[in-house]
Order: C-alpha cells, then structure tokens, then sequence
C-alpha cells in the first residue's frame, strides 16, 4: 500500500476487538517510533507500554477514551534531555519530537492492520502520577493500540478535509 493510501484509510477507533496485539507487531511499532527524528538527534521521548489488566484499569480511571484498547502507548518526553532553540526562549522540542514518534507508530501500526486512536484528552498529571513518572518527564499524549472490532467505523467528520489552496500558502 503506498504512503498516502495508508494515510487516507486509518481513522480514529472507538472500539476494539478483544484480540491482543501480538508481541512481533508490538516490537515493529516501537521500532518505527525508535526511528523517528527527533530535533539534533536527541531522543527525549519515551514510550510506557500499558498492557497489564491493572494498569489499564487504574488508567480507565483516569479517562473515558481507552475505548477497549488491549494496548496504550503513552509517549512523553524528559525535559531535561529535549533541545532547546537558542533563538527563543520557552521553545524547545520535546513535545514535537513525541508526536513525531507517535506519528511514525500510528502509520506503522495501519500498515500492519492495527487500529489506533490519539488521545490527548488526558488529566497528564494523573497519567504521570500512575506511571511514577520522574518530574522531568511530560505526558505528551496517549496511543490507544489494537485491533478494530468489527462494528468500529470513522467518525462523520472523518474524510472532509480543507482544499490544499486553504491550507497551503505559496509565496
């Protein structure tokens, strides 16, 4: 399947199947992140895999938007080891080079047939809190991760998207 299909066909899934994700998937998700660029190479970012009944239970407590996942990524990133631009002050990488890395497991994972959803609709503190998190390290964002249940379907708004000519500007 070439890049933009891909794209253009995974969606957001609230709701999955019971299925597990299975431990070779899992790995090549991860490697896809491991492998994304991060600003000067850095790799602030981190990744908590949560797929124990426990955790996940104690993290449903905390959100509403798991939606059955077997799995959830939670990417973060130390604030301590992000780069920091020189040229302005308060801006730094971090949190791109999470996303960035989110980015590359979510595609990763809809090629190899798995569903996700992004969920930053978290109280951050309290994912931080439930991973024991050090004070440096920031919850960016959670990946659910698993297999669609059969019923699962885009959202309504899904497939509309903006022109280029709005989203585009050429100079």
């Amino acid at each position: 399947m070439d890049f933009l299909q891909l794209a253009r066909e995974r969606y957001s899934v609230r709701k999955y199947a019971s299925r597990a994700v299975e431990r070779q998937k899992l790995d090549l998700v991860l490697e896809a992140a491991r492998v994304a660029p991060t600003a000067c190479n850095l790799q602030p970012w981190r990744v908590h895999v949560l797929q124990g009944a426990d955790v996940l239970e104690r993290y449903d407590e905390l959100t509403t938007m798991r939606y059955g996942a077997p799995t959830v990524l939670v990417f973060t990133y130390d604030v301590a080891e992000d780069w920091k631009n020189p040229l302005e002050e308060g801006v730094h990488s971090g949190e791109q080079d999470a996303s960035i890395a989110a980015t590359h497991a979510m595609l990763e994972a809809q090629g190899l047939g798995l569903a996700t959803l992004w969920c930053n609709y978290l109280p951050n503190a309290g994912v931080a809190e439930l991973l024991e998190l050090p004070a440096s390290e920031r919850v960016v964002l959670a990946l659910n991760l698993g297999y669609a249940a059969p019923e699962a379907h885009p959202a309504h708004l899904h497939a509309k998207r903006k022109s280029l000519g709005e989203l585009a500007d050429f100079r």
